[in-house]
C-alpha cells in the first residue's frame, strides 16, 4: 500500500510552518532536541519552542527559533516588513531577503556560504537520510540565489538561508521529515499549489514585489503550481518554496484514499488570511495503478560519451530509468533513441537536462499508466552479513550497491554473493509467508 504525505500550501508555505506541521504530524521531536543540541556549538544565538496556539480559531503546532538580541530580526514585525520605517533608521543595512528579514539595527548579520552551511550540518547529529535532505534545500535555495545576483552558486553568500533561524529551520524540517518517512514508510509527497499573495516586502536588497526573485527562480526551476491571492503579503518565501521542491514527488493525491494521520503548523505574520499549513499522511487504496511518462528524442550528431555523462545526470535529477535504443534515421544514418521513465513532477527538470547536454531539438513526451508491485526496502542478516533488499510482492531481490559493496570488502565473485543471498532470503521469505 502507497502512504503520501501531503502538504496543504494553501496559506503558503514557510520554514517554520513546515517544521510544525511535521511534528504536528508526529515526528520524533526527541530527535529534533538532539539534532538542535548539536549544532549549539557552531550556530550562536539562537534557542527554540514548540508550543499550540490558535490561528483563526484553529489548534495548530508553532515551532518558534527565538534569536538573542545580536541576531534579532524583523520578520514578524508587519508595517516595517512591508515598508513602513516606524522609526528605523533609513540609512543602516536593510534587511535579508526572503522569509528571515533582519532589521536596521546595528547588530552582527550571519552571512554564509554554501561551504560553511555544509560544514554545520556535517557536524550536526543527524541521520544520512536528513543530512541529505537539508543539503538538498540549501542546495536548491543556492541556485536560486545564484541565478538572482548573477553569480556562481560558490560566490553566494547567504544572507537569508544563512541566518541562524533558516539553518535550525531547514535542518529542523529535514530532520522531521527523515523520522516520519521511516514511521509512516513514506513513499511519496504530494503538494497542493503553493498559494502567495502580492504586494511587495521589505528585503536586503530593498523594497522587493512578491514573490521576491529567490522564490520565482525556485518556482520556474521546479515547476511548482502557484495560485496568487487576492490577499496582500509573502505567503510563500524562498526556504517554503525550496522545502516543497525537494519534497515534492507527486503534484496530485490518488482518487481514492484514507487519511492516517493529520496535522497543522502556524506562521508567525498576521495577515488577512490566517498562515496555517496543514499536513496529512494518506494511504493510497489504488496504489497498484500508477501514471507514469516516457521522454523521447532521437539523436544522431552527438558523441558516444555524452550519453553515458547524460544518463547519469537524469538519474540524478529523479528519472526512474534511462535507456537508449540504437535506430535508423533518414537517409539510413544510425542514431540512438533516448528513453527516460520518469514522474510528472520531473518532467520539466529532465526535459532541461536533455536540452542542455544533448544536440537534440525536440522531445516527444507520453503519458502512460503502469501496474507495479508494491515494493518496500530493509536489510536482511545473511550468511555474507547484512545486506539491503527490496521486495516485491513476493519476491526479494539483493539490492546491486549494497552486495557490491560487501563483495569488494569480502573479495567474493559478484555473481557468487547474488546466487547465495538471493536463494537465502527467498528461502526466508517463503517461510515467513
Amino acid at each position: 500500500m502507497k502512504t503520501i504525505l501531503y502538504l496543504e500550501c494553501y496559506s503558503g508555505i514557510s520554514g517554520d510552518m513546515t517544521v510544525g506541521a511535521l511534528l504536528d504530524l508526529g515526528a520524533d521531536q526527541k530527535a529534533l532536541d538532539e539534532a538542535i543540541d548539536s549544532i549549539r556549538p557552531f550556530v550562536p544565538g539562537f534557542d527554540v519552542a514548540v508550543s499550540r496556539v490558535q490561528k483563526s480559531g484553529i489548534d495548530a503546532c508553532d515551532f518558534a527559533v527565538i534569536l538573542d538580541r545580536e541576531h534579532e530580526n524583523h520578520d514578524h514585525d508587519m508595517e516595517y516588513l512591508h515598508g513602513h520605517e516606524k522609526g528605523h533608521d533609513h540609512g543602516s543595512e536593510e534587511t535579508g531577503e526572503g522569509h528571515h528579514h533582519e532589521g536596521a539595527h546595528h547588530h552582527h548579520h550571519t552571512h554564509a556560504g554554501l561551504s560553511e552551511i555544509t560544514d554545520v550540518l556535517n557536524k550536526a547529529r543527524l541521520t544520512d537520510g536528513a543530512r541529505a535532505l537539508a543539503m538538498k534545500i540549501f542546495g536548491i535555495l543556492a541556485e536560486a540565489e545564484s541565478k538572482a545576483h548573477n553569480k556562481l552558486v560558490d560566490e553566494v553568500h547567504f544572507h537569508e538561508v544563512g541566518a541562524v533561524d533558516s539553518i535550525v529551520d531547514i535542518m529542523s524540517v529535514a530532520v522531521c521529515m527523515d523520522s516520519l518517512k521511516e514511521k509512516y514508510n513514506i513513499t511519496d509527497v504530494a503538494i497542493s499549489e503553493l498559494y502567495e499573495g502580492h504586494g511587495s516586502v521589505r528585503c536586503q536588497h530593498g523594497i522587493l514585489p512578491i514573490p521576491v526573485p529567490a522564490t520565482a527562480n525556485i518556482m520556474m526551476a521546479y515547476s511548482l503550481p502557484v495560485h496568487f491571492m487576492e490577499v496582500q503579503g509573502e505567503f510563500v518565501t524562498p526556504t517554503g518554496a525550496a522545502i516543497a521542491a525537494a519534497f515534492r514527488t507527486t503534484e496530485r493525491l490518488p482518487d481514492r484514499f484514507k487519511v492516517i494521520a493529520g496535522g497543522v503548523g502556524a506562521g508567525k505574520r498576521n495577515y488577512e488570511k490566517a498562515s496555517l499549513l496543514r499536513a496529512m499522511i494518506v494511504e493510497d487504496l489504488e496504489a497498484q495503478k500508477e501514471v507514469i511518462y516516457k521522454l523521447e528524442s532521437n539523436i544522431d550528431d552527438c558523441p558516444g560519451e555524452v550519453f553515458g555523462y547524460v544518463m547519469d545526470r537524469l538519474f540524478e535529477a529523479g528519472a526512474r530509468d534511462v535507456y537508449y535504443t540504437p535506430i535508423y534515421m533518414k537517409k539510413n544514418r544510425p542514431a540512438y533513441q533516448l528513453n527516460v521513465i520518469c514522474r510528472e513532477a520531473d518532467l520539466s527538470r529532465l526535459e532541461q537536462i536533455i536540452f542542455r547536454e544533448t544536440t537534440t531539438i525536440g522531445i516527444r513526451r507520453v503519458e502512460m499508466e503502469r501496474t507495479v508491485l508494491a515494493r518496500e526496502q530493509r536489510m536482511d542478516n545473511t550468511c555474507l552479513g547484512k545486506v539491503g533488499v527490496k521486495v516485491c510482492g513476493d519476491r526479494v531481490y539483493p539490492e546491486y550497491e549494497a552486495l557490491a559493496a560487501v563483495c569488494r570488502e569480502q573479495g567474493i565473485p559478484y555473481l557468487e554473493a547474488y546466487n547465495k543471498v538471493f536463494a537465502e532470503i527467498n528461502r526466508t521469505q517463503r517461510k515467513e509467508i
